[in-house]
């Protein structure tokens, strides 16, 4: 059985990782971390603070596996420097954590184009922090880098809530292959994300860093998806 630490559990791909979890039989705990409190899944134990800064100091023991999909967007955090401090440093202060712990296996929700050496801000910070949870050593380091994420949003910027339209609709009338090479759903990058750690955790990966492409994403979270 499978201990999995969470953050990011109220966003839209973590929410999807969240019900992943709590439907698999080998998992058995989730340790979870949020802001507000959470219900509705009977293998939760959550790890509620507002104050983000004592979720690292929280880390569970005896946990096999963390994944992390926190993020932000640039304008709700109030500018780049608020927004970093969520995506780069909370998470790589869990990841510490989680390392410290003990934990075997790490997998990151990153971005599609992340890259230290990008011009662009978000790229470059998500590629800065793929670079530095590497660097910590985990057994297993995945990487999973998603291009636009279809799902319903509470909030959306008008340019993406028109290519997230865009993808659904030709997503339904190709049977998602005008869609799952630019954009794919976030129960679908959820999944890959929780098949992929699960393999690092069970012993069926042996690569110690693992980059899961668009199409890796696609194959493992619908294509060869077993419950």
């Amino acid at each position: 059985m499978t201990t999995v630490a969470l953050a990011g559990s109220t966003g839209l791909v973590g929410g999807n990782i969240l019900t992943t979890l709590s439907n698999l039989q080998d998992v058995n705990t989730i340790h979870a971390f949020a802001r507000r409190e959470l219900t509705g899944h009977a293998k939760l134990k959550a790890i509620v603070s507002s104050d983000t800064a004592t979720w690292a100091a929280q880390y569970p023991q005896n946990t096999d596996l963390l994944i992390s999909s926190l993020g932000t967007t640039r304008a709700n955090a109030g500018g780049l420097e608020a927004q970093r401090k969520v995506d780069y440093d909370l998470a790589l202060d869990l990841a510490k954590a989680a390392k410290a712990a003990g934990t075997k296996a790490y997998v990151l929700i990153s971005t599609a184009g992340a890259s230290s050496a990008s011009s662009f801000a978000y790229p470059k910070m998500k590629g800065e922090l793929e670079e530095a949870v590497k660097a910590l050593g985990f057994d297993h380091t995945v990487i999973v880098r998603p291009g636009l994420i279809v799902g319903a949003r509470s909030e959306t910027r008008m340019l993406e809530g028109t290519l997230r339209k865009m993808a659904t609709l030709m997503g339904s009338v190709s049977g998602n292959r005008l869609k799952d090479f630019w954009a794919q759903d976030a129960d679908v990058i959820a999944k890959a994300a929780v098949r992929a750690g699960l393999d690092c955790v069970e012993g069926k990966q042996k690569e110690k860093n693992v980059l899961l492409s668009q199409s890796d994403i696609v194959r493992l979270g619908r294509t060869e998806w077993v419950v």
